[in-house]
């Protein structure tokens, strides 16, 4: 089983230092995972990459896509940003979005929130991270239904009095 880290293009360091560290590699071999792979972004701490029989990490920078990092994943731990938290629901994967308590009057925060209440993916801090990780029941979490697409269109023609 494999877990899959991103935060995107942004620059979260205590995510990626929380999730490499001893407490949380050593909750996610017990879980039964063999693999973390941590996508990094532009921050300055870049993943000591590991590979021994119980388990590997490895990390990057930057790619193309993450899309097949987030499909070969059997849990995604992400940053709060939109793009990131959909791409993941949109893929069908179990979700723990750790929002950053560092910045101030955060949406991400929000969106996390929503996305939680809706029972689409659980959410945590640095700080709760592990303990979010030990009490998972991902069993639980719904499926993000498809877009309604064209009662968006019918809300957009409503508001500048198109329709």
């Amino acid at each position: 089983m494999s877990v899959f880290v991103t935060v995107g293009t942004t620059s979260f360091e205590t995510l990626i230092e929380t999730v490499t560290s001893k407490l949380i590699v050593q909750t996610l071999r017990t879980l039964g995972y063999k693999n973390l792979t941590v996508q990094y972004g532009r921050g300055i701490y870049e993943v000591e990459e590991v590979s021994c029989s119980q388990f590997s990490v490895t990390g990057y920078r930057y790619k193309s896509s993450i899309l097949d990092d987030i499909e070969n994943a059997d849990l995604v731990i992400s940053h709060a940003g939109a793009g990131s938290c959909l791409e993941v629901l949109e893929a069908r994967k179990p979700l723990i979005v750790v929002v950053n308590e560092k910045l101030m009057n955060n949406h991400q925060f929000e969106l996390a929130k929503q996305f939680y209440q809706d029972g689409h993916l659980l959410y945590c801090t640095c700080s709760t991270l592990a303990s979010t990780l030990k009490d998972m029941d991902l069993s639980s979490l719904k499926p993000l239904p498809p877009p309604k697409t064209s009662q968006c269109v019918l809300h957009i023609k409503e508001h500048f009095g198109l329709s």
